[in-house]
């Protein structure tokens, strides 16, 4: 089953390799992961915050894994926010894999009393890597005895592709609403192994809103929230749109959401989330329902987040937070 799960990512991998129409990793719980979606989200918590998220993609076949670290706080000498990123992306258990880090300035402009500007700005260093050992390839099946013969498959020159990557965001947001657009591979860096190839500039929307429910509490953390927003993401000739609403009261929420390209439909997304302590840590998961054509067979993706929101200094000037899902 492992050397037919290898034959499958080599096949992928030659083909992305040669026509390079690769698409960045996603998550669903894209709002626990705020300076992965957009760099402008950087300090908009005002408050230091961490987060870690992972991902398992079609657990069936235990390929495809995405392990994601970030840190961010305000800054008030820099009239912004500063942010660290790390992601590592796993096919085939490493077989393919893709590394980022990244540094993030997110300037912070108070347009009005109610309405703030973010201009986010983001340096990535990326590396992909290549481990050809672990790759099999259908040319070397015999039919009675196996994966046993030689390959004709030639690796590439190099094992690894590595460069230096620019992004950048913008957000706006009311203490009801928000909205933001980010623009992601500025540059458009050659990654690939055995031709000339550019990654795609990646285009992303973002909006939301936050509705009250009830009779307005006392204590904030008591007051029900919901909180519909949309993403809608392109790159190259990919396009994804995932449209969902969050339930929040006090430590719980949830919520559905629903992920479709122009193609096809391709999940639904059934998200939870736990804040034992308003403020400190907050922990989510998320199943995606594989609806597409490969239905469900793949056992769809689970997802898993973990944030710690660090106390604030006392502050010379007031800021608001971004009300967004607390996933």
């Amino acid at each position: 089953m492992k050397n037919i799960k290898l034959t499958l990512l080599a096949i992928t991998i030659l083909s992305t390799c040669s026509l390079l129409r690769a698409q960045d990793p996603h998550f669903s719980q894209y709002y626990s992961n705020p300076l992965y979606l957009n760099p402008a989200f950087a300090g908009s918590n005002i408050c230091p915050r961490a987060s870690l998220n992972y991902r398992n993609q079609y657990p069936v076949l235990d390929v495809f894994q995405t392990y994601s670290a970030s840190y961010d706080q305000y800054v008030d000498g820099l009239n912004g926010g500063i942010g660290v990123l790390v992601m590592r992306d796993e096919a085939g258990g490493g077989a393919l894999s893709t590394t980022e880090a990244s540094l993030i300035y997110s300037y912070h402009l108070k347009v009005s009393r109610k309405f703030t500007l973010l201009a986010g700005f983001q340096g990535t260093f990326r590396q992909r890597a290549i481990n050809w050992d672990n790759l099999t390839f259908p040319d070397q099946i015999d039919p009675y005895y196996g994966f046993v013969l030689e390959t004709a498959q030639r690796p590439p020159g190099s094992d690894i592709a590595t460069n230096l990557d620019v992004s950048a965001g913008i957000l706006g947001f009311t203490e009801k609403f928000y909205f933001g657009a980010s623009f992601h591979h500025l540059t458009q860096p050659d990654e690939a192994f055995f031709q000339d190839g550019k990654l795609p500039l990646k285009i992303s929307g973002q909006a939301g809103f936050t509705i009250p429910l009830g009779r307005q509490r006392i204590h904030n953390e008591l007051q029900n929230y919901l909180i519909p927003n949309v993403v809608y993401q392109r790159q190259g000739t990919f396009d994804q749109m995932t449209l969902s609403t969050a339930f929040s009261r006090g430590p719980i929420s949830g919520g559905l959401g629903f992920r479709t390209s122009t193609a096809n439909p391709d999940a639904v997304v059934v998200l939870l989330g736990y804040a034992p302590t308003e403020g400190a840590w907050k922990i989510g998961y998320s199943y995606d329902i594989t609806i597409s054509s490969a239905a469900n067979s793949l056992g769809g993706a689970h997802e898993v987040s973990l944030g710690y929101n660090f106390p604030c200094r006392v502050r010379k000037k007031r800021n608001e937070a971004i009300k967004c899902p607390k996933f």
